[in-house]
């Protein structure tokens, strides 16, 4: 799908249309998410009306007028797949005819908080920036702080735990790569023809212009170099002998070495300043675990300075296809990622330099316990979903549901937002188990706002319950909250909680009422609102003494 959205705004540019590529992106992001909808061909009229009607307005913190810019996507990706081939000209007036009748019924849907899930309603109050899964995993990934003292640039900040791809398939894929590729080719040339490097075991400028002639490499002195970095070719004086019993694996990580913490003169990217910062730039990308468009490299490589002189900047897009080259980044995409080898990589470089670079343990057999706590654990979006769905996957909905709200009874509010919203996945049968807790005076709320979510019978939220809710999900934003002040603040502007319900929450018996009273006090623009807050925070303090 990811390569089909670069394939539309590719097509949008061709005929001179102003492709609306996030929202498309979006759609295409919840029709495979929700309706699997793996491929293009497998949109259809149905999908369309139960993506805009009933996933939308479960799922998406959008103003009902935004309902027209949706719709509006969705017609250019009807023109797009007709276009493309993907449907026939019977199937496009199908779908256009669905998109015009749901045109004036999405903003109704958008606006029924009876349709809404448990992720929406109990996250709305904090943003739309907050409600997405992979939003809530995120600002519920609570670490504790370090025993000691660090620097606090991102570069020195410990890193994060990653999901490594397994050692046989790593092993498997180091042979394809094509900087080894063409490493092993000229090595094999040198043996075959009886040549020899100088006596500092260097490729002779003669041979290296024969290399570049006859085997068609670009620059046989990188490559030569990188084989007797690697152990590819073992050089005794001039003599040369092919290395023997070699581990992939080996081999790799004294690639990565070598490509991203060798003085290459910019032989790697193009660039001699993009080589001096590219461990930075692949650092940068080993703590962000996602793809970064181009142009956003673009900025970043400005921001930080990387300019030449004489030059117009740096070439970006050949850059990204040179570290394509060398295995480091993922080919054929318009954005920059780390493949699995650089991962790995990356990985063992650090290890070997000292410094702790966990790794994310496969969460999918895990218990309840231990996946949430993995989930806390701040792991990436994508590691964490295919974790969720693993595991969701060996549980009956009413088991999963069981062992999940069971194992966060009187948790502290991350662990039981992590829990909540991994349970709004589930569908009326898990109705049973989730009416279990109703006798749980925490879970109680979320277990009311599940049943009623669903259309299924259920009492109704106290007013102390609505606001042990609010509490316990401004609780869950706190860490972000603490992170991003300006973003939470803009986000409690446009949808905070009212100064009278704000009045009243430190009657909450929540045990982080305080907390969460004090951050809406140094947050809130409004000023009644903040005072309010921070009126209630004395209150709930000296209750709590008394």
């Amino acid at each position: 799908m990811n390569r089909a959205v670069d394939d539309l705004r590719a097509w949008g540019r061709a005929h001179g249309l102003d492709v609306d590529v996030d929202e498309v992106r979006l759609l295409c992001d919840y029709a495979s998410d929700y309706l699997d909808v793996n491929e293009l061909g497998d949109f259809t009229p149905v999908a369309f009306e139960e993506l805009l009607l009933n996933i939308y307005p479960r799922k998406v913190i959008a103003p009902p007028e935004s309902a027209a810019e949706t719709v509006a996507a969705a017609r250019t990706l009807v023109d797009f797949l007709l276009a493309t081939e993907e449907i026939g000209g019977k199937m496009a007036v199908r779908m256009r005819t669905v998109l015009d009748r749901i045109e004036p019924e999405m903003p109704i849907a958008l606006a029924d908080t009876s349709r809404f899930g448990m992720a929406k309603s109990l996250f709305s109050a904090m943003g739309a920036d907050s409600l997405e899964q992979d939003a809530v995993l995120s600002v519920s990934a609570v670490q504790e702080e370090p025993a000691v003292e660090h620097c606090e640039c991102p570069g020195c900040s410990p890193l994060p735990p990653v999901r490594l791809a397994p050692h046989e398939t790593l092993a498997a894929s180091v042979p394809r790569v094509p900087l080894l590729t063409d490493a092993r080719r000229l090595v094999q040339w040198m043996l075959a023809g009886g040549r020899t490097p100088t006596v500092k075991g260097r490729l002779r400028v003669r041979d290296a212009a024969e290399a570049a002639a006859q085997l068609a490499v670009a620059d046989p002195g990188l490559l030569w170099d990188l084989a007797v970095h690697t152990g590819l070719v073992e050089v005794e004086g001039t003599t040369v002998f092919e290395g023997e019993d070699l581990d992939p694996l080996e081999v790799w990580a004294a690639t990565v070495e070598f490509v991203v913490d060798t003085d290459t003169g910019g032989a790697i990217t193009g660039h001699v300043s993009l080589d001096e910062e590219l461990y930075g730039l692949c650092d940068m990308l080993y703590r962000l675990q996602a793809p970064v468009p181009v142009p956003l490299v673009g900025d970043y490589l400005e921001e930080i300075g990387l300019a030449e002189e004489g030059e117009g900047g740096i070439d970006v897009p050949e850059a990204v296809r040179r570290l394509a080259y060398c295995g480091i980044a993922e080919p054929g995409t318009e954005t920059l990622r780390l493949t699995p080898l650089a991962l790995w990589g990356l990985r063992e470089l650090y290890t070997d330099l000292g410094i702790e670079a966990p790794e994310a343990a496969d969460l999918s057999a895990a218990d309840a316990p231990e996946l949430i706590e993995g989930l806390l654990s701040g792991m990436p979006a994508e590691a964490a979903e295919a974790d969720i769905e693993g595991w969701l996957g060996g549980r009956t909905p009413a088991r999963a549901a069981t062992e999940l709200l069971g194992s966060v009874s009187g948790a502290p509010a991350a662990a039981r937002g992590v829990a909540v919203t991994i349970v709004d996945r589930l569908g009326p049968e898990a109705e049973e188990a989730v009416r279990a807790f109703l006798e749980d005076s925490e879970l109680r709320p979320h277990a009311i706002h599940w049943l009623t979510a669903r259309g299924l019978s259920a009492p109704d939220l106290t007013q102390q319950e609505a606001l042990w809710m609010s509490v316990d999900m401004l609780a869950l934003a706190m860490p972000a909250a603490e992170e991003d002040p300006e973003a939470f603040a803009e986000n409690m502007s446009a949808s905070g909680p009212a100064s009278q319900v704000i009045e009243e929450m430190w009657r909450v018996d929540h045990p982080d009422v305080v907390d969460v009273l004090e951050l809406l006090g140094r947050s809130l623009r409004d000023r009644d609102a903040a005072k309010a807050a921070r009126k209630a925070a004395f209150k709930a303090r000296s209750r709590a003494i008394g």
